[in-house]
């Protein structure tokens, strides 16, 4: 299969503009594993997908090594087929999701890492918890007993706008709430340390707002192909 795109190249060029300390999250959905393996070429080992059948597909095609994350919203009857090998779940949004994953994740022995999403943008198709259901869920406690789910920290993605101003506003409000959370449940927790937002169109203003992760698709593999 010929790549309609230089991936290696488009890697390169995200990567360099990458502050150290932030992860790239190499998002892969709806292209086939060819533009995967032409990534992992070029050394990237995260990659992220937001489909159960396409996901298992893939981990079965490709190298083991490969770390996966699925960043999409995640339905509690896919969780059983991902959670063997699942490296992160990304976008955690409800108390229920978390028992189902730490459910799956008993099954097999694992302690899955976890982000929480969060729900700051203003579009209403957003998923997530809004801050104030983060915060309730966190003190209500039942998490801590879940041995096999460990949250990592917090996901969120803006609203899709033009207006740099609004983007930075959420992303820093977002940090805000890690910190706050950071300090109140897990203060002696160095894992707790993920900041995850930044996508293609935003990862720039993310990483001045504090990201520890961008999960970045079209920049790197171009347009969908399917």
């Amino acid at each position: 299969m010929t790549l309609s795109v230089d991936v290696a190249a488009n890697l390169r060029a995200v990567k360099d503009t990458l502050p150290e300390g932030v992860r790239l999250v190499a998002v892969s959905k709806f292209h086939p594993a060819e533009y995967v393996m032409a990534a992992y070429d070029a050394g990237q080992r995260v990659f992220g997908e937001s489909h159960e059948q396409e996901l298992s597909k893939k981990y079965e095609a490709l190298p083991k090594d490969i770390e996966w994350h699925f960043i999409g919203h995640l339905q509690t009857n896919k969780v059983k087929y991902i959670a063997p090998y699942i490296s992160m779940i990304d976008a955690v949004d409800s108390m229920k999701l978390l028992k189902e994953i730490n459910k799956q994740a008993a099954k097999h022995d694992r302690r899955i890492d976890v982000l929480l999403e969060l729900h700051i943008a203003e579009e209403a198709t957003k998923y997530g918890f809004t801050p104030d259901a983060c915060r309730e869920m966190l003190e209500a406690g039942e998490w801590r007993e879940l041995e096999n789910v460990r949250i990592r920290g917090l996901m969120m993605m803006a609203s899709n706008t033009d207006d740099e101003a609004q983007i930075k506003s959420e992303f820093d409000e977002a940090a805000a709430l890690f910190d706050e959370i950071k300090s109140k449940y897990f203060a002696g927790d160095d894992m707790f340390n993920e900041r995850s937002w930044g996508m293609s169109g935003d990862y720039k203003i993310a990483c001045k707002c504090r990201s520890t992760m961008v999960r970045v698709g079209t920049a790197i593999f171009g347009e969908r192909t399917y």
